[in-house]
């Protein structure tokens, strides 16, 4: 039996993302035309539109398992960052590349960075496949960011981190917005960073759990 995707968007659109006060136009109408299911590994395909986080790389030895982020948590945050048509974007932890090819719907240029290889050769031929041309795949350590396009209006991080490292705080413009989620589990909260005249201030939004990012752990502290 062929799987109908076209209508498992406009149920995810119309369930989990209005529901949950996903009001911004553009992101709503980004997420129901992009074919998610795309950036989902054969044989789950078929769970692209579930409302939870899908694994779409197994654990290994150099790193955890990484996953495809629940719609509504991801559409929730994209709509935090406030993302503008001329705004250049680093997408950080990319994945497969949907969050890539969303933002890419809502910027002027988007920069995909994603640490594991062979996610970042799917999420490159998947988005040239889908015609997303304003998207350049880079590969590197996520914590680091991407100095070489730097500086950026918006920096998305996809994934639960323990802090923001300085040095991404460092890659954003003047007036530029970063959203993290910062902590684990049910605890954590999507955070709104601003940047003005060199500070950088925050704000707490709402609760959200997602899965983290490799390299954004606080090292272990000893109590003596």
């Amino acid at each position: 039996m062929n799987t109908d995707f076209s209508l498992q968007r406009a149920n995810m659109v119309e369930g989990q993302l209005r529901t949950t006060d996903v009001t911004n136009v553009p992101l709503l109408e980004a997420m129901g035309d992009i074919p998610r299911e795309a950036f989902v590994p054969g044989r789950k395909k078929s769970l692209a539109y579930i409302d939870e986080d899908l694994e779409i790389s197994a654990a290994t030895r150099e790193g955890p398992a990484r996953y495809l982020m629940e719609p509504s948590p991801f559409a929730k945050l994209v709509q935090l960052a406030d993302v503008q048509s001329s705004d250049v974007v680093l997408d950080i932890g990319a994945g497969t590349g949907y969050s890539a090819a969303v933002l890419s719907r809502l910027a002027s240029f988007v920069v995909a960075l994603e640490s594991e290889e062979t996610l970042a050769q799917t999420a490159s031929e998947t988005l040239e496949t889908l015609g997303c041309v304003n998207v350049s795949v880079v590969s590197g350590p996520l914590r680091d960011g991407y100095g070489d396009d730097a500086p950026y209006d918006v920096i998305f991080i996809g994934g639960a981190v323990d802090a923001v490292p300085e040095a991404l705080f460092e890659q954003l413009r003047q007036g530029g917005r970063l959203v993290a989620v910062i902590g684990e589990g049910n605890a954590a909260r999507a955070h709104l960073f601003v940047k003005n005249d060199g500070i950088v201030s925050s704000r707490s939004s709402f609760n959200v759990a997602v899965k983290p990012l490799p390299g954004f752990q606080k090292a272990p502290e000893f109590v003596f």
